[in-house]
């Protein structure tokens, strides 16, 4: 009977043992809300449902940007630290476990800073050395690394089809395009009326064999107005929309012809980030140092334009300065991170009002979502 007691015993805390270890990945939605929180240097993992953060891990040093891969089991974020940093560290944070891992070191690379992951690789930009890079996490490698020749190379977006890249160059005042070409002639120099680029192909390989063809990378910089950095592709892949923080002003750009068509007033200073719907229908505009400490308290923290017409629609006040904005998967709200006001504003695309908030929150910025597969 003794003998009995113990076996059962046993069973029970095996069970709560199996259960214990189970539960972490058992509370973890399939799909994720991503908030970096920089005073505290940690990733908020939140259920979009609920709005509650159901686990944190640490970010590692000044963290700024965040994204996903694309089977939404590893968050990278990136270690900023400012212009002329001297840090070199891209954070990883496994999501199925909710723990960090060991940091990506980027050797010479410093000021990592905007991040996409496409390809099953990541793409980041190192304002320091003003570049962008690639690293490959089979290989845990960088394996690709291009130069801009443009101050404060801050975010990036890269094509499905890899084959076209875009950058803010904030201190510069441009956009950069930067475009997969065939060289001609066999490889020994730029195509007909191209600047070249310098850049390298996409790598592995090497020299094609006699008779086939090279790819380079062929480098537009585009002149917008002064601190352009937040910008978005239009989901129709023909413009670029640029904001110009200190303009008041909003670039648009033929993507095709790698022009502005259109300088658009905006009614606020301070542009941070700016965001097409899904549909591509509006856009949307946060701004940095608006209703907080150095900004005007009636300005507001986020402006949208109907991007048809090229007006501006409307204009909400959050409660403090906005920084990184984040369309829902579904496209029917958007995130919104209020800096100033230590919390994330959920607003509604349709009605263009702020229906919930996650808070509170330290100071959250760079935002992302993460779908498990």
């Amino acid at each position: 009977m003794r003998l009995h007691m113990v076996f059962k015993l046993m069973i029970s805390c095996v069970g709560a043992f199996l259960l214990a270890a189970l539960c972490p990945a058992a509370q973890t939605p399939a799909s994720v809300l991503l908030v970096l929180e920089k005073n505290g240097n940690q990733l908020d993992i939140i259920d979009p449902m609920t709005l509650k953060i159901v686990a944190k891990a640490p970010a590692g040093q000044d963290p700024h940007e965040v994204i996903a891969s694309a089977d939404g089991r590893l968050a990278f974020i990136s270690n900023y630290g400012g212009p002329q940093s001297i840090l070199r560290t891209i954070s990883v944070v496994d999501l199925v476990d909710r723990k960090a891992l060991p940091v990506i070191d980027l050797g010479a690379l410093r000021g990592a800073h905007g991040l996409d992951f496409a390809g099953g690789e990541l793409y980041f930009t190192a304002e320091t050395n003003k570049v962008i890079g690639r690293y490959d996490p089979a290989t845990q490698k960088i394996d690709w690394v291009l130069g801009t020749g443009q101050d404060r190379t801050h975010m990036v977006w890269v094509a499905p089809n890899l084959d076209q890249i875009v950058t803010s160059n904030v201190s510069s005042a441009t956009i950069g395009i930067i475009e997969q070409v065939v060289l001609a002639n066999g490889g020994f120099g730029p195509p007909p009326g191209g600047n070249g680029g310098g850049g390298l192909g996409p790598p592995p390989g090497g020299p094609p064999p006699s008779g086939g063809t090279q790819t380079t990378w062929e480098v537009t910089n585009v002149p917008v107005g002064r601190g352009s950095e937040g910008f978005d592709v239009s989901p129709d892949g023909k413009e670029i929309w640029a904001a110009n923080a200190q303009d008041g002003t909003v670039s648009i750009i033929d993507f095709a012809g790698k022009k502005v068509i259109r300088t658009l007033p905006i009614s606020v200073r301070g542009a941070n980030r700016l965001k097409f719907t899904l549909d591509g229908k509006l856009v949307l505009i946060s701004i940095l140092g608006a209703g907080g400490p150095g900004g005007p308290p009636s300005a507001a923290d986020l402006v949208v334009l109907d991007a048809a017409s090229r007006k501006e629609v409307k204009q909400l006040k959050l409660g403090g300065s906005a920084a990184g904005i984040l369309i829902g998967p579904d496209g029917s709200h958007a995130y919104v991170a209020v800096t100033g006001a230590n919390k994330v504003a959920v607003v509604d695309l349709k009605s263009l009002s702020v229906t919930n908030e996650i808070a509170p929150l330290g100071q959250p910025d760079g935002m992302a979502w993460a779908t498990r597969k």
